[in-house]
């Protein structure tokens, strides 16, 4: 298979020239598919697949204890005014980068509670191609801007918070797969520059080139088992992170800090509304920095980041909202609830399913314009990712937003949505290419990757299981309505649940874990799931296929000018 060449310029950086090897692409897909039917994996012409189940493995713990925030991978590592929890994200392309870290030190305490002056440090970036001992050294600075959030709760007993300062900086102007060098803070402060890290852009927008592997990971929590989940990911060497909602299950606690319900779902006892600890946040931010100062983490909400708060909850996702620099300007949303970005070949669409996504509502507008201005030449694969699944064939969550399904799949399906990633789900399972719960060779490949380890546990039970059907009155949606339904066709007509795995789950496991994506050509993908109890395992992972494309067999809308979509 053809990989990209490579010159060195100043500095030893090496930036790969997808154009030299756009003339050898056409041979590509025919070498490789010879490769790929010798090798032994999977590919998804070979499909659809028998549905197959592995059970949970009894030998392993459900679930594990949150990690607290006096170890040291949570707690305070610098002191301020130095910057902490630092995070890259990437923009709408490979020219420009997202850089936000916190300083200051978030407070917990009374309604009378001060937040910090988010103005106090400087929102500084110095960055260039070579390493470098001092921010003076550096070729390039750019400034940015910083806020505080708050979590009030005006309520007798009932403890507040107000963040530290969360800086945003954003890089333009990058050259695409190409390391820099960077400090961020205020170099005005003594001590309020971070030490050195350094990243690399991810490769120019176009068919010849990919992200090295793409990581995705849901449900993360703070765990022993999201540690090992992290862990593994590392190990796994990652250019990019993807993250489908449900970061900290800081709303699993009180205010105080003490311990508050085991699920989603629970009821604080006595309490007014439901409470959170947002110090949990702040220990996750540590906990990733390792990660995300290096390697871009691109996110988007669950329901675990609602975090109400007010009288009557009527403000919600302030920490989602405050902490996580993602491209909504840049792709036209304006929010960041759902937006989108390239990778190189790749085009990433990540939607809400916690603002409105009727059809006639401004997400699916924004959607369907994104969709219409993707030129499939320059980015021939097109990967979606949300928290709730529309595809599961597990009890937990059962068609739980299926009221997003019937609005918005249609128009995913009409322009060839190639994979689609969800969590919400504490388990594993991929699906066979599917469209309206009909097996179609044109249909995305659904995964369900919500195993990453939070303190929920995993989800062993399948709505197929004897007994274990849920009632059409349960599994209500955090947002919408309920739009249940019985099959009206297959082996299931006329009823709610399956009485065996469905015919469009492929493969299904309760077991925490991740997946890495790496994207090979404009028509090949090899998609693993990894077990945390593999990783230490030679040569062992949990599922793994090739997804293919067949663009000549599945019809594609044709790519709108940006400056006819924006109308």
């Amino acid at each position: 298979m053809a990989t990209p060449t490579s010159t060195v310029t100043r500095g030893g950086n090496r930036h790969w020239h997808c154009t030299q090897v756009l003339p050898l692409l056409l041979l590509v897909p025919l070498c490789f598919a010879l490769l790929v039917e010798s090798g032994g994996i999977p590919t998804t012409l070979d499909g659809p697949f028998p549905p197959a189940t592995r059970a949970f493995d009894r030998a392993l713990r459900q679930g594990s204890n949150d990690v607290p925030l006096t170890d040291p991978r949570l707690a305070p590592r610098v002191q301020p005014p130095a910057p902490e929890q630092i995070a890259l994200a990437a923009s709408a392309d490979a020219d420009s980068l997202w850089v936000s870290w916190v300083t200051g030190r978030a407070r917990v305490g009374s309604s009378n509670l001060a937040p910090l002056d988010p103005a106090a440090a400087g929102s500084e970036v110095w960055y260039g191609e070579r390493s470098a001992a001092d921010a003076a050294s550096y070729p390039h600075v750019v400034t940015g801007s910083a806020e505080v959030y708050s979590q009030l709760y005006p309520y007798p007993g009932l403890l507040n918070y107000t963040s530290g300062a969360i800086h945003h900086v954003r890089l333009r102007g990058l050259r695409p797969a190409t390391r820099y060098y960077y400090r961020c803070g205020d170099s005005s402060l003594p001590g309020g520059l971070s030490d050195e890290h350094s990243f690399t852009t991810l490769p120019a927008t176009g068919a010849g080139c990919y992200p090295r592997r793409v990581a995705v990971v849901g449900d993360l929590g703070l765990t022993g088992n999201s540690t090992a989940t992290v862990d593994h990911l590392a190990r796994n060497d990652p250019s990019l992170v993807l993250m489908v909602g449900d970061m900290t299950y800081a709303n699993q606690y009180l205010t105080t800090g003490g311990k508050g319900v085991p699920c989603f779902s629970c009821s604080f006892p006595k309490a007014p509304i439901r409470e959170s600890y947002q110090p949990r946040w702040d220990g996750w931010g540590r906990f990733m920095e390792p990660i995300t100062s290096k390697i871009p983490l691109m996110v988007i909400e669950g329901n675990h980041e609602i975090e109400p708060q007010g009288h009557g909850g009527e403000v919600t996702f302030a920490s989602y909202l405050a902490r996580f620099a993602v491209p909504s300007k840049e792709s036209g949303s304006n929010t960041k609830f759902y937006y989108s970005f390239n990778a190189g070949g790749i085009h990433f669409i990540m939607l809400g399913a916690y603002i409105d996504y009727n059809r006639t509502g401004v997400q699916y507008s924004w959607l369907e314009k994104d969709l219409q201005r993707v030129d499939r030449r320059a980015t021939p694969w097109v990967v979606a990712a949300w928290h709730p699944p529309w595809y599961n064939s597990y009890s937990s969550h059962y068609q739980e937003f299926e009221c997003m399904r019937q609005e918005m799949e249609e128009l995913l399906y009409e322009y060839q949505v190639d994979i689609v990633f969800s969590g919400h789900v504490h388990a594993y399972e991929r699906m066979d290419r599917v469209f309206n719960y009909t097996l179609d060779p044109c249909g995305p490949i659904y995964i369900g990757i919500g195993d990453g380890g939070n303190i929920e546990k995993i989800d062993m039970d399948h709505a197929d299981d004897p007994g274990k059907c849920p009632s059409p009155s349960d599994n209500h949606p955090e947002f919408g309505g309920l739009c249940h339904l019985n099959f009206t066709s297959g082996p299931a007509k006329g009823k709610f649940c399956w009485d065996r795995q469905p015919e469009w789950s492929a493969y299904r496991e309760s077991s925490f874990g991740h997946g890495i994506l790496e994207v090979l050509n404009s028509t090949y993908a090899l998609w693993t799931w990894h077990r945390n109890q593999d990783a230490y395992a030679e040569n062992s992972v949990g599922d793994q296929i090739y997804i293919v494309r067949q663009p000549d067999k599945c019809l594609l809308q044709p790519a709108t000018p940006l400056e006819d979509a924006l109308l």
